[in-house]
């Protein structure tokens, strides 16, 4: 009898037992799974949102022929491999940076009701020192209870100083000004390296979609970064606004530069370059309500801190967009109708394959909240708390 607990009791400790053992967890619509969806879920949308656009886009390219289409595909796979390599690590260690910084800021804990804060602004020290000093023996009425906790609410909406998101802004923007500047000037050896020659019908309009797309190039980093920063703030509704915002106007602008003024695959290009710099204004000015952008002193801005870990990041990039890039470049050897047949294909699996992202960023920032806040429990929101007691 002893023999088989001990072996059930070994059974229990295996990793597939414990991988298993709270799987009913999943479902359970607690306060942190509530927080992970809040997070989570528009953060998907807003992932999904750009591939659909681009489908979009394909649609109506596709409806010009198939070798305009193939030229886009292309030069589609090029720019994504040069952006991608350039902002994604900048974008997680952003997220990363800016949720620890704003759970240190975050000095006043958010009250639940007026009679939690009451009894807070009766006892706290620092909310005493907003009651005069010829009236400190007086017991404080309800009224100056209340005009207190007007001054502590606008002392909470006052604008954040996150060093990390004013060097995200000017990291994106110096490497987007870069980016665009290598693509549009070696955008014809870059498309023969693709598998584009001079005799193929998809260069000439391969060469003219690439270089005005690439003159959206610092709005694209300034954007993402961006939404970095919001991710950070477990903000995920202001990008998903902003993006949805930006790749309506990119649909409606595509049918009118294309058949109305006849500008064929040059008028996508532009009406996707006025849609990244729609989302990034709306992006900043939302940003610039909340966060002092300018820092009180260059010593503040983390350079060093960000390229330091975006090294780290950089390989695994690389490797993951260099497989879509070379498959791109094998179709293009293959000619027009096949280069066309996988850039639809391809849309179509970006558009369904970042819905798992959305999960990844929740958990991003859940984690560096809870690793912070659980060296200061008596500070530590409901969610975080619930999060490290499971």
């Amino acid at each position: 009898m002893a023999k088989e607990d001990i072996s059930f009791h070994g059974c229990r400790e295996t990793p597939v037992f414990i991988f298993f053992k709270d799987a009913r967890s999943i479902f359970k619509m607690d306060e942190l799974g509530l927080e992970i969806m809040r997070i989570a879920l528009p953060a998907a949308l807003a992932l999904t949102a750009d591939p659909i656009a681009s489908l979009v886009d394909t649609a109506f390219i596709g409806q010009i022929g198939p070798v305009e289409l193939a030229a886009v595909g292309v030069s589609i796979a090029l720019f994504n491999q040069v952006s991608r390599i350039a902002i994604f690590p900048l974008v997680s260690i952003t997220t990363s940076f800016v949720a620890e910084e704003d759970t240190i800021t975050k000095v006043i804990p958010e009250s639940e009701d007026c009679e939690s804060l009451e009894n807070e602004l009766s006892l706290d020290n620092e909310n005493k020192m907003l009651i005069p000093e010829n009236d400190s023996d007086k017991t404080p009425s309800k009224s100056e209870l209340l005009a207190n906790s007007f001054e502590v609410a606008n002392i909470k909406h006052e604008k954040r100083h996150i060093p990390s998101a004013s060097s995200a802004l000017i990291i994106g923007g110096i490497l987007g000004i870069i980016q665009a500047a290598f693509l549009i000037s070696a955008a014809k050896p870059l498309l023969n390296f693709m598998g584009v020659k001079s005799d193929s019908p998809m260069l000439f309009p391969a060469q003219e979609y690439l270089t005005l797309r690439s003159l959206g190039a610092p709005a694209v980093l300034l954007s993402l970064a961006m939404q970095g920063v919001f991710r950070g703030f477990k903000d995920t509704k202001t990008p998903l606004y902003a993006t949805v915002a930006g790749d309506l106007t990119n649909i409606i602008l595509d049918p009118i530069f294309m058949f109305v003024f006849h500008l064929g695959v040059r008028g996508a290009a532009i009406a996707h370059v006025l849609s990244q710099y729609l989302i990034s204004l709306i992006l900043f000015w939302r940003l610039a309500e909340q966060v002092a952008l300018l820092p009180p002193s260059p010593k503040y801005l983390q350079f060093g801190r960000f390229l330091k870990n975006g090294f780290l990041l950089l390989m695994r990039v690389i490797a993951v967009t260099f497989c879509v890039t070379l498959a791109a470049s094998m179709a293009a050897r293959r000619g027009p109708t096949q280069m066309a047949a996988f850039q639809v294909c391809l849309q179509v699996w970006l558009a369904t394959s970042l819905l798992a992202d959305g999960l990844a960023v929740a958990g991003q920032v859940i984690n560096h909240s809870v690793q912070l806040l659980c060296q200061n429990p008596q500070e530590m929101q409901p969610t975080a708390r619930s999060a490290v007691e499971g």
